[in-house]
């Protein structure tokens, strides 16, 4: 369970990182309250794998998992750069995160 948690933090950390571009600064109440709730949500879910899974794997997969999904959203939906080279970054990211699961102790 305490990868399943790690997991979802990450996602949300792609959902608040990804929607601070829409708070305007924070100037626009809707979004800035869903960033707050993803941030709120992502570090209680961190926090509660880090009982289990050693916290430089677990921060590092967290750090891992939001940066990927945020440069592919940041790839798909506002067309950012799709150079061969940063694609091939992400796939050894990627790569990283799988292996630090693979690695790391289960929970």
């Amino acid at each position: 369970m305490p990868w399943v948690e790690l997991v979802v933090a990450g996602l949300l950390e792609v959902v608040w990182s990804v929607g601070m571009k829409y708070t305007a600064g924070f100037t626009r109440p809707l979004p800035t309250a869903g960033v707050v709730v993803a941030i709120a949500a992502s570090m209680t879910l961190l926090a509660r794998a880090t009982r289990t899974i050693p916290l430089g794997t677990a921060y590092a997969v967290w750090v891992g998992i939001g940066a990927l999904g945020a440069a592919v959203f940041g790839i798909v939906v506002f067309d950012e750069p799709r150079t061969a080279a940063r694609l091939g970054f992400l796939v050894l990211l990627g790569i990283a995160i799988a292996g630090l699961k693979l690695t790391g102790q289960s929970g």
